[in-house]
């Protein structure tokens, strides 16, 4: 990688980008190779490819204890977990999220012809806020999903009131939240269940994969039977399902990648506070902050432009893309200004303004074992070019 000596040397001044190849967000962590390959010849020698082998059960186990919770059903992505959770609830109507989310948690509701209601955010956590929750309650409210968003945990006991008190279902989408906690308890048991998500780009991956961890054994015992068609034995479908099931070669990696957790945790949370200290000096910048006192897992360092800075968040990130540092914007614009919504529900963003706002203002860096002290440096150097440079 080429050092960066000074702001000087920076793309935006004409030389040429930092970084031969382009840095992305979430570039994919893998466990060491000679491990993958014991599992694949396990495979290759009983011959079970899917079909609830050993190799998805041992994750299944692993993952439950991981997250201390009683049961643990994969899948083969997280967005078929949310859509099988869903309608193992038995949801309908209208089921109240977040706009500030990945949009999979609104189309796993849409996809089962049920509306997703936006509340909007707290600015401070980015996390659904209660009061909105209670103001979006109509009649036809059968549910409420969380997001754990940034692997930070929602706020699990004002949801669960709302939900008791209107006797509504609560479930939380915990894609960012692998290895994480609230009050000092592990996500996965709170609601009637959580959806985490394998993805390659995750913190944990199986390469793609999901589950659903629940403490429900009869909500389980439905998704297991929902995620292979409905089939109890042989020939013998009792439920209507779909094929949800995780494959084996999935399941082989994500037990090589359990197995190195921590080390990855302490990559990111070195990477984090690398950010952390290099952002922190320049007026109008903020890193989202962690809570030590909670188990993270540190994936996503996330930058909030306020109104001090000078220059826009789409020109800093024009900037650091010239560097070929793919920093993103996350969750812009929102769910509710994508289709089909933006049709659906043309003027949700009057009720949506801290979305809106955050959405407007957030950056999220590479990070995690791709990333060392040159990549953050360049991208404090581009911030502190645009500082004093507005664009």
């Amino acid at each position: 990688m080429k050092s960066i000596k000074s702001a000087g040397d920076l793309a935006i001044n004409g030389a040429p980008p930092a970084f031969p190849e382009m840095l992305h967000v979430g570039r994919p962590w893998v466990g060491p190779r000679e491990a993958f390959d014991k599992y694949v010849d396990g495979i290759y020698e009983r011959n079970w490819l899917t079909n609830d082998g050993p190799l998805v059960q041992e994750l299944e186990r692993r993952v439950a204890e991981h997250h201390c919770v009683e049961h643990c059903v994969a899948m083969t992505n997280g967005t078929i977990a949310l859509e099988i959770a869903i309608r193992a609830l038995e949801l309908g109507g209208e089921v109240i999220v977040p706009s500030y989310t990945f949009i999979a948690t609104a189309h796993a509701l849409h996809w089962q012809e049920i509306t997703p209601v936006f509340a909007d955010i707290d600015p401070a956590t980015h996390l659904l806020d209660p009061a909105a929750v209670r103001r979006m309650l109509t009649p036809r409210t059968s549910a409420i999903i969380g997001v754990h968003l940034w692997g930070r945990a929602a706020p699990v006991d004002e949801l669960q009131a709302i939900a008791d008190e209107h006797g509504l279902h609560l479930m939380f989408d915990a894609a960012h939240a692998f290895g994480c906690s609230y009050k000092g308890q592990m996500i996965g048991s709170f609601g009637a269940c959580e959806v985490l998500s394998f993805h390659a780009t995750k913190y944990f991956n199986s390469f793609e994969g999901g589950a659903v961890l629940t403490n429900d054994v009869v909500l389980a015992d439905k998704m297991r039977l929902m995620r292979n068609f409905g089939f109890s034995g042989m020939d013998n479908v009792i439920h209507p399902g779909t094929n949800g099931k995780m494959s084996e070669i999935c399941a082989a990696m994500g037990l090589v990648n359990l197995d190195y957790l921590e080390e990855r945790k302490r990559v990111n949370r070195l990477t984090y506070e690398s950010y952390r200290s290099a952002l922190q000096r320049i007026p109008g910048l903020s890193v989202l902050e962690y809570n030590d006192a909670e188990s993270n897992n540190y994936q996503y360092v996330v930058v909030e432009l306020d109104a001090r800075f000078p220059s826009s968040r789409d020109a800093c990130l024009e900037a650091l893309h010239a560097e070929n540092i793919r920093a993103r914007r996350y969750f812009w614009p929102g769910c509710h200004r994508m289709q089909p919504y933006r049709s659906l529900f043309p003027h949700a963003g009057l009720l949506l303004p801290e979305t809106e706002d955050i959405a407007a203002r957030v950056l999220v860096m590479p990070a995690g074992g791709m990333v060392d002290e040159t990549v953050v440096e360049t991208v404090a150097a581009v911030f502190r070019v645009l500082a004093e440079n507005p664009a």
